[in-house]
């Protein structure tokens, strides 16, 4: 209860921050939506030029563009540590946190919560639900609740690739590092893997599993993509990512010996 007391108390200073400057928090929606409509519409202009790639039609890519902005909407609201080195370790904000009794990783990102980002996830389920009927998906309560089993992994690998990178900050005063690359990469995992080589596949699948916060979990619900048993596994490399990025931020945290260090 103390914790759910803190989640409430942080958004409540989030919205009393958003409200005196209401035409921010519009522009910030706007630009996010604009970003994903712009990223549907590739999809569009591809399949303007062939009618299937890599033996996916239009309506399922749209269906598994839906799905990937599920999770994504929810890390970005919740877990957004972009500027965790340049304003927590470079201007020694990471002092003030390692003061106070709740955990410090709890704090951060409850202070860097941006909730018009969960937007984004809503526009997915709308998505999946369009593109779904088109091609005569019926979502049944088990199928529902596999869903949403399926989002939880794929959030909670989002959460510990970025976790472990940034933990990294703990050793390099750099104000992003790899963040930005590895930000481009997750983009790939809402394509099919047989359209890369064999290095990209393996990366994209076992290293840098983004492949489970698109293609792979969004598969479960389509007929004949032969991941539907690999798409299980999601909440499987969802737990296993969680714990190595927390892992690596409390080894990174205990190295860490305030500012100037």
């Amino acid at each position: 209860m103390y914790y759910v007391g803190l989640v409430s108390e942080y958004l409540k200073n989030y919205a009393k921050t958003r409200l005196t400057y209401r035409a921010d928090f519009w522009i910030e929606v706007i630009s996010d939506l604009m970003f994903q409509v712009t990223n549907l519409i590739f999809i569009f202009v591809v399949f303007m030029h062939t009618p299937t790639l890599a033996g996916w039609t239009r309506d399922e890519m749209v269906f598994v563009y839906g799905y990937f902005m599920i999770p994504y909407g929810i890390f970005s609201c919740f877990f957004n540590m972009w500027g965790f080195s340049e304003r927590y370790i470079v201007k020694g904000e990471m002092d003030r946190v390692l003061t106070r009794p709740a955990h410090n990783l709890f704090q951060i990102l409850l202070e860097n919560v941006d909730p018009p980002s969960i937007i984004g996830s809503f526009v997915g389920a709308i998505l999946m639900i369009s593109a779904g009927s088109q091609m005569g998906i019926d979502f049944g309560m088990l199928d529902m609740g596999l869903l949403l089993i399926m989002i939880i992994g794929s959030v909670l690998i989002y959460f510990g690739i970025y976790t472990a990178l940034t933990s990294i900050s703990f050793y390099s005063d750099a104000p992003t590092g790899i963040l930005p690359l590895v930000w481009n990469i997750q983009n790939y995992g809402r394509y099919p893997l047989t359209i890369y080589n064999r290095f990209i596949q393996v990366l994209l699948t076992w290293i840098l599993p983004f492949a489970f916060v698109g293609i792979v979990p969004a598969s479960r619900f389509l007929e004949d993509k032969g991941m539907e048993q690999m798409a299980l596994l999601t909440p499987v490399v969802g737990i296993i990512a969680f714990t190595i990025g927390l892992t690596m931020w409390n080894v990174g945290v205990k190295r860490y010996r305030g500012a100037g260090s």
